[in-house]
């Protein structure tokens, strides 16, 4: 029987890619169910290659567009809206969840999957980073396993396999350092998307490259990683790595050292996260390791203040990281929309922290209202600025 897979944002990189892994292992996997938000005709595309039991538009006014895309596809069944991809991932057939949504709208329909006993391949990293705890209960109480598809977190997780209950003593998350590694804030402040958008060595959307060039995503999975391994923040170091070569690494008590190396393409962090405990073949290049040094530098937290925020979340807890995760996305909006300069978005960040209710002992409810008030409070902010 082939696997059953529901992709959450298919049509972004990381779902475009995971289908790369379905179509070049099709006697294993099949696609179930392909969602987008706004990319009608790319979503359409896909169903039309896949051919899956269903698709879903989450935004409502695309739904007619769809429908008649496939009017000559009846097989395919047509949903659209938020409430549509919540009931989507309790479908019986579906054996795993592909979770590439960005943002914070992936929370909710994550909570569903988990909550049918869905394995959750977990790429969107604002589930952990806004609601961690609640997410760590959920899979534990419904049994659902999470398998990281994060390139770092894929890399630790595989250096962690066949360690038993070993101690480890730090986690070595690795960033590339972005495109503006070795900009002085002098030059940090005259940056342009335009400039953001060149990652030097991952092709990787809009978002979470402006995310990667201030920090901010580096951030966010030094939030992830201590809660899908259950390490103190204290214990995970963050070192750039430019090369991007060395994905991640694990050092434990003996002071062993264990890393996950390979070239820079998600498509092998994905087809693990399908496949563990197994390895299949996967068509991609080869690391040559006689081609390139492998350097490791220290990241300057006032040059990239983002992920120094991200830091002081975690220290703080409660609902602060959702309120650090609500300012960056309406900032990172707004840099892309040339509303908000680069510098300035960490600044509003800040100010969203300190402004924003802030509750020790967070629920479903409290995340759902601290998401909206952050928002508000940092859209208020960048108006005003």
């Amino acid at each position: 029987m082939k696997k059953q897979i529901a992709i959450l944002g298919s049509t972004g990189s990381i779902g475009t890619q995971a289908l790369q892994v379905i179509k070049e292992h099709n006697e294993l996997f099949e696609a179930y169910c392909l969602t987008a938000n706004n990319r009608v005709k790319e979503l359409a595309q896909q169903a039309r290659e896949f051919k899956p039991a269903a698709v879903v538009i989450a935004n409502e006014d695309k739904y007619e567009e769809l429908k008649a895309l496939l009017s000559d596809m009846p097989d395919i069944k047509v949903y659209a809206g938020k409430q549509a991809l919540n009931e989507i991932v309790e479908a019986q057939p579906i054996d795993m969840v592909l979770t590439a949504m960005v943002g914070f709208a992936g929370l909710t329909p994550t909570i569903h999957a988990i909550k049918a006993h869905k394995k959750i391949c977990l790429a969107n990293k604002e589930t952990l980073v806004v609601a961690g705890e609640l997410i760590c209960r959920l899979a534990n109480e419904y049994h659902a396993p999470i398998l990281p598809v994060d390139s770092e977190h894929s890399a630790i997780f595989q250096s962690l396999i066949g360690e038993g209950d070993n101690e480890i003593e730090k986690i070595l998350l690795t960033a590339s350092g972005g495109p503006f590694r070795n900009y002085t804030i002098d030059q940090l402040a005259n940056v342009t998307k335009a400039d953001a958008l060149k990652h030097p060595t991952w092709n990787m959307g809009a978002k979470i490259t402006i995310d990667s060039a201030s920090m901010m995503n580096k951030g966010f999975e030094v939030i992830e990683a201590k809660w899908l391994f259950g390490v103190p923040a204290e214990k995970i170091q963050v070192l750039i790595h430019p090369q991007s070569i060395v994905h991640s690494a694990v050092q434990f008590t003996d002071g062993a050292v264990k890393a996950q190396l390979g070239v820079p393409d998600m498509r092998l962090p994905i087809q693990f996260a399908f496949t563990y405990p197994d390895r299949l073949h996967l068509s991609e290049d080869r690391l040559d390791l006689f081609k390139q040094p492998l350097e490791f530098f220290e990241p300057d937290l006032k040059k990239f203040r983002c992920l120094a925020l991200a830091f002081e979340a975690i220290k703080q807890g409660g609902n602060m990281p959702c309120i650090v995760n609500a300012a960056n996305e309406t900032v990172n909006r707004g840099f892309l929309e040339d509303k908000c300069s680069f510098m300035a978005m960490s600044d509003i960040i800040e100010k969203t922290m300190s402004r924003v209710t802030f509750c020790n002992n967070a629920d479903y409810d409290t995340y759902v209202a601290t998401d909206a008030e952050a928002r508000r409070v940092a859209q208020e902010l960048m108006n005003n600025q």
